[in-house]
């Protein structure tokens, strides 16, 4: 009932706005994401085509102008939301609130820092609306499960993690011993950075063991860096199938255990048969 009080103390033109803003269920509303979707991609394409130093320094008096067009759109917008709102600091501290912030303060901030301006790219996260204008919020259940399962796993990718880093430190000194700094590898650190860009398969190229040993050892490493790189994605895997089993509260009638799937016909138990 709350809600429904703060709602009514809303004079008529912060109902309209509010309707209009936040209300992707109405024909002005959707129109009105459509629109600052459009806004959004067109400031960040511009901060992208700035960056670009050819095209920087012919039309860099055009990205001046579309800059602060951009931002005073945006600034204007997240007044409007403050306004039409009951609660203006609840909103300006939440997730979409603090988004909406700083898609409006590096073109002020360029004013004190150059280059500040280039931080507007962050503008591309207010995309995530479209969640509302596609009624794609029914997803986000699976993004929660996805996000449980890494949590829950987190202390087996944590003892992973551990494990690969022991793993290159040892790497990396057998390498240095076998190449030696004549091939290269002038030093352990140096060699740890081998040993973490062949585990992974990157190979750069940047460094690379000259003496048939080092060649072979090598080899070892990059087979096992495949095996390696497929851990982490079996283990939450496991959790995620673990998290999305459904689980009944139905008990063994001759066992009394629970915890069984939905569907199960037999205790995972004892093996009885349930009606």
């Amino acid at each position: 009932m709350p809600a429904v009080k703060q709602k009514e103390n809303l004079s008529p033109l912060q109902h309209r706005l509010h309707e209009i803003i936040f209300e992707a269920e109405t024909p002005a509303g959707r129109l009105f994401d459509l629109v600052l979707i459009v806004f959004i991609l067109a400031s960040v394409a511009s901060v992208m085509l700035e960056s670009v130093q050819s095209i920087r320094l012919e039309y860099s008096a055009l990205f001046d102008i579309l800059e602060w067009a951009f931002t005073a759109v945006f600034t204007v917008e997240y007044i409007a939301r403050l306004y039409c709102v009951s609660r203006p600091f609840a909103y300006a501290r939440s997730f979409y609130g603090i988004i909406d912030l700083m898609a409006v303060l590096p073109g002020y901030l360029g004013l004190l820092l150059p280059g500040a301006q280039y931080f507007s790219v962050v503008r591309i996260f207010r995309v995530l609306r479209v969640f509302r204008i596609l009624k794609l919020a029914q997803y986000l259940d699976e993004a929660d499960l996805l996000f449980n399962s890494l949590i829950a796993s987190r202390k087996r990718i944590t003892v992973f993690l551990l494990g690969v880093l022991t793993l290159i430190v040892f790497v990396g000194s057998i390498i240095y011993v076998i190449e030696g700094e004549e091939n290269g590898f002038t030093s352990i650190p140096v060699s740890i950075y081998w040993a973490v860009v062949t585990l992974t398969t990157v190979g750069y190229g940047d460094i690379s063991p000259k003496t048939p040993l080092g060649q072979a050892f090598s080899v070892l490493i990059m087979i096992m860096g495949y095996g390696i790189i497929a851990i982490p994605t079996g283990i939450v895997t496991h959790e995620m199938v673990r998290q999305s089993r459904v689980v009944s509260t139905r008990a063994c009638p001759a066992c009394g255990s629970d915890g069984h799937d939905e569907t199960a016909s037999y205790c995972k138990n004892c093996g009885a048969a349930f009606n």
